[in-house]
């Protein structure tokens, strides 16, 4: 069992503890901060936590807990994970872990050198079709993969903050773009280092002087490449979708809009149909079960198992820096205007060379492409080894 300090009562703050309290689990939000108090006593009545403050020290520090859980704005993330760290407790970060890569890697040298626990809680990595897409992936049925997309895109976060750019260190892809590249790395394989990139961002919609729109391009060690898309301008909902191509398959994903419930009603719903819907009459789309289908629930089994065992999460907040490096090298991008380099002070994975994936279909020849005709022959694209020369036999 274990017992939370969860700093943060705000909208991703109440889904944390949903999941965390939900059914049967013994795991519980003992103490609840927030710089408004008497939002820190709405959500602690609603939730059944047994305190509530408006003093983060007091929040981390209380002596029952065993986890901080860190569901603030971006601009406070540094600070209240150096507190929890001096204070020897674990501790667990939304995304992203920081504003800029050198505060994340100064976060992630606070907590190993403190030597306590450390989970980033990148929830779209442990969404149900994720992990089911994952385990194709790593079982081979895709080959080699060349290429991964992520994108997401809504009308806008629900929160002022995320729309001020000092606050949140950007704007959209600070924001979501975060989610697309952890879900490139993770199918493209973390242990593949990102090289460098390419990115334009740009304010299309809502009156800020951050980015409302954000498009990216990363190169790996490997050759493979992942391209992301975020944006605060797209109208319909929540477009959450993923895809992998490899050598031997492709997957696609269409996490939020398509949930296989559809209903389509003239009438009202009562309002809320799920996370950023903009209509309740018409065609809806909702979602049975929010926290498993944005992953939350695999993600703090992983999390509390993780610690249980005395072994690492899936994501650790090594996994956040390397986040936080990729959008810095984006940002600098879509000011270059060109491909810029991922800088990365300690790479901790391993080393690849590009590979070319080559068949034989003689002695003398590469298969280039096989395919099956409208009449049903066979037509084989082949290259000759030694002239280049590019021919086609049919059987």
């Amino acid at each position: 069992m274990h017992k939370i300090s969860m700093l943060g009562a705000g909208f991703i703050g109440r889904f944390y503890t949903k999941t965390i309290q939900r059914s049967r689990s013994k795991d519980v939000v003992s103490i609840v901060f927030n710089r408004t108090l008497e939002t820190a006593e709405e959500f602690a009545k609603t939730f059944n936590v047994p305190k509530f403050t408006d003093d983060m020290d007091e929040a981390i520090n209380d002596p029952e807990t065993d986890i901080v859980v860190v569901a603030l704005p971006n601009f406070q993330h540094k600070e209240a994970i150096i507190k929890a760290a001096k204070a020897g407790k674990a501790v667990l970060c939304t995304k992203p872990l920081a504003i800029t890569g050198a505060e994340a890697k100064e976060i992630l040298d606070a907590v190993e050198k403190a030597g306590v626990f450390h989970g980033y809680l990148e929830d779209l990595v442990y969404t149900p079709k994720s992990l089911k897409a994952m385990s194709y992936v790593e079982s081979g049925a895709l080959g080699r993969i060349m290429w991964a997309r992520a994108r997401e895109a809504h009308p806008g976060p629900h929160a002022s903050w995320f729309f001020d750019k000092e606050l949140a260190g950007g704007g959209a892809l600070v924001d979501m773009g975060c989610h697309c590249i952890e879900v490139c790395r993770h199918f493209i394989g973390k242990d593949i280092r990102p090289v460098e990139v390419i990115g334009h961002i740009d304010t299309l919609v809502h009156p800020i002087a951050a980015e409302d729109f954000a498009i990216g391009l990363i190169r790996f060690e490997n050759g493979a490449i992942g391209q992301i898309e975020a944006g605060w301008n797209f109208r319909g909902g929540m477009d959450l979708r993923d895809e992998v191509s490899g050598t031997e398959g492709t997957i696609w994903i269409n996490n939020w809009l398509r949930t296989g419930i559809e209903i389509f009603t003239t009438g009202s719903t009562g309002g809320y149909v799920s996370e950023k819907s903009e209509a309740e009459q018409g065609w809806l789309f909702p979602v049975g079960n929010e926290e498993d289908a944005l992953g939350y629930i695999e993600m703090f089994n992983d999390m509390f198992d993780s610690m249980d065992a005395n072994t690492e999460p899936a994501e650790t907040f090594y996994d956040g820096y390397i986040v936080n490096a990729i959008m810095d090298a984006i940002y600098k991008s879509a000011d270059s205007g060109k491909w810029e380099p991922v800088e990365i002070d300690e790479w901790r994975g391993g080393h690849y060379t590009k590979v070319k994936t080559t068949k034989d279909y003689d002695q003398d020849h590469i298969l280039i492409k096989e395919e099956v005709l409208p009449d049903g022959t066979h037509r084989y694209i082949i290259q000759h080894k030694e002239t280049g020369r590019v021919s086609h036999i049919e059987k």
